[in-house]
């Protein structure tokens, strides 16, 4: 799972939150030395990645990509559950996606000071360009794997894949829908 679903999956607090997102960015050394809230956090951000990674139904939607995406197809699937999650996000919560993204904006703000600085530059870039609201579009999706894109050690045109999504749209979402309450079950437990 990406970033919104990792969000949607954390306790309310918010050094839990960010916690659960910084595994992503920064390097294990870093994290160690932060208060118990955010090892929560970075607790259930390695369970879920360990059960999201294991999953039957994440390695079907790893499949449907071919060569060359095949190699990426565990990061295009984060990404692209986290459209569905997004684009369907009334399924799963009474609260409006944008209140729900901007009250985690605006949260982060109470624990900048007790991050690394490069997960703080992130988070800001994140609020700037709304990087969690975007997910809804496949536009965002695009924008964003083009981000993601610039961060690879070689080359690859990550963004080409939105031709995938668009091709298995359907395929996608089935597993999308299949998997994310197993996963909601499995944070419950």
């Amino acid at each position: 799972m990406n970033w919104l679903a990792h969000l949607y999956l954390s306790e309310p607090e918010v050094e839990f939150r960010v916690g659960n997102l910084l595994p992503d960015w920064v390097g294990p050394w870093e994290l160690t030395g932060l208060p118990e809230g955010f090892q929560r956090g970075i607790a259930r951000h390695r369970e879920i990645d360990a059960f999201t990674d294991a999953h039957p139904v994440v390695k079907r939607s790893v499949r449907r990509f071919e060569k060359p995406f095949r190699r990426y197809g565990a990061v295009l699937t984060d990404v692209f559950y986290d459209h569905f999650l997004a684009a369907g996000w009334g399924a799963h919560s009474a609260q409006p996606l944008g209140e729900f993204v901007q009250g985690f904006y605006e949260s982060v703000e109470e624990v900048q000071g007790q991050i690394p600085a490069e997960a703080c530059a992130v988070l800001q870039h994140m609020r700037r360009a709304d990087w969690l609201g975007s997910y809804a579009t496949v536009a965002g999706i695009e924008t964003t794997l083009r981000r993601m894109s610039r961060r690879l050690k070689r080359p690859f045109d990550l963004a080409a894949a939105v031709e995938v999504l668009e091709a298995q749209y359907e395929g996608f979402r089935e597993d999308f829908e299949a998997f994310f309450p197993e996963v909601k079950a499995h944070v419950r437990e």
